[in-house]
């Protein structure tokens, strides 16, 4: 029983989008171990708080992960 824990800083991912987290997480584990696997894939998506995670000693807050985020959609585009 292959277990997928997930840890995010809260409030960047919406519902929506942690279930598709949780499919395609579940459907890559599914690819490497069988269809049998699917019913017995657990997968758990923890938050960690706005400020609680950090990279290279500097916390990172949900604001600056949406920033993250915004400004690699906008590289994508060009």
């Amino acid at each position: 029983m292959p277990l997928i824990n997930v840890k995010v800083i809260e409030g960047v991912f919406s519902p929506q989008q942690k279930a598709q987290i949780i499919r395609k997480l579940t459907d890559a584990m599914v690819e490497v171990e069988g269809e049998a696997m699917r019913a017995v894939t657990w997968t758990v998506i923890e938050e960690v708080r706005s400020g609680d995670w950090a990279i290279g000693g500097k916390p990172l807050s949900t604001a600056d992960v949406r920033a993250l985020a915004g400004a690699e959609s906008a590289a994508a585009a060009c």
